[in-house]
């Protein structure tokens, strides 16, 4: 077995689609939820799946890369924002809570010092990454660390009776490294795959733009192995988007849903998959966002993602809108009636 190694889907899909398409409705009337319906029997290898004690990991950690005035954020929102989850005034909040979620706050590298809120989870690497305009954003012991910190995150989680690990962001500057993976690996312009971020205007995109172009030819002009995965990850990754790859690997180990959110986790799926492709059988895509190439990143995995709400804030946000639509996928399956014993004539 190698480090990360995932369970192939083995449960018969005939078998499936064959207990779907007896559901006392018309063949394929139920959309998206029958699709649904059939990748989590997959994952779960089971026709009767289940959801259970359902998590919200939100990951945060600063870029050397704001240096650069690629946000209109500062770096202090990363902090600022973490205290203010603490109080349960963010989007995740609400959400988490309206939809059932235990939600972990981790300091995976914020440049501030939250020992004083003992409710952030501490598995800080270090105050941010260093700048990778001029240098990689982590040693490789930092990226296996963070990595690792990934794994244990969803174990625990899993330990607790959890079947379905949902991820977030928090980190001013992250979609620049998201923005840079999506184009290395998608084999696209850098330009169709940087948007505005947290809000920049058309003179701040290509400032951004400017500098995240020279960072590429600065990594390519490096003595580096530039096709492989892990050497792209350790050179433009945060430490937050790192443990979010390690968890999201370690959960598709673990037969576990893995709610993918926005443009970094997206991109941090993207990177996952580069390391283990089968880690993509477990991701389900709660939302397109509105930064730019969100869809064309989606379009590289092939996902189909399950709202389109204008949504662009992160931390797992849209993900969490889209439970609701998996519960129903899962009470579809198991409590709807089938043609026989509705005493219903099946007419196809």
């Amino acid at each position: 077995m190698t480090h990360f190694d995932i369970p192939p889907l083995t449960l018969n899909e005939s078998l499936i689609w064959q207990k779907i398409d007896n559901l006392n409705k018309p063949k394929g009337s139920l959309g998206m939820l029958e699709t649904l319906a059939f990748r989590i029997c997959r994952i779960q290898n089971t026709l009767s799946p289940t959801l259970s004690h359902p998590c919200h990991l939100l990951l945060a950690a600063d870029h050397g890369i704001e240096r650069e005035g690629v946000s209109v954020s500062p770096r202090a929102v990363t902090w600022q924002q973490m205290i203010n989850f603490t109080n349960g005034g963010g989007g995740v909040n609400l959400f988490c809570k309206q939809h059932g979620f235990e939600l972990t706050l981790v300091d995976m590298g914020v440049d501030h010092d939250l020992s004083s809120h003992p409710s952030i989870l501490n598995r800080k690497i270090d105050n941010g990454t260093r700048n990778f305009l001029y240098e990689p954003a982590m040693t490789k012991q930092q990226m296996h660390q963070a990595l690792q910190t990934g794994f244990s995150l969803a174990e625990t989680c899993h330990t607790k009776g959890c079947n379905v690990l949902c991820l977030g962001e928090m980190g001013i500057a992250n979609t620049s490294p998201s923005s840079i993976w999506m184009s290395i690996w998608g084999k696209l312009p850098l330009k169709s795959c940087v948007g505005s971020g947290s809000g920049l205007n058309t003179a701040g995109e290509k400032h951004k733009l400017t500098i995240l172009e020279q960072a590429v030819n600065n990594f390519e002009r490096q003595p580096l192995p530039h096709n492989d995965p892990s050497t792209i990850i350790q050179y433009f990754g945060g430490f937050e988007m790192v443990a979010a790859i390690g968890a999201m690997l370690r959960a598709a180990q673990l037969r576990m849903l893995v709610l993918v959110d926005g443009f970094i986790m997206s991109a941090c799926m993207l990177a996952a998959s580069r390391l283990q492709p089968a880690v993509l059988d477990y991701a389900i895509f709660g939302h397109c966002g509105d930064e730019l190439g969100h869809r064309k990143l989606l379009e590289l995995m092939q996902g189909q993602p399950i709202l389109h709400l204008g949504m662009r804030l992160g931390e797992g946000t849209g993900a969490l809108c889209a439970y609701p639509i998996i519960e129903s996928a899962v009470r579809m399956i198991n409590e709807m009636n089938n043609f026989k014993d509705a005493n219903i004539d099946k007419y196809f």
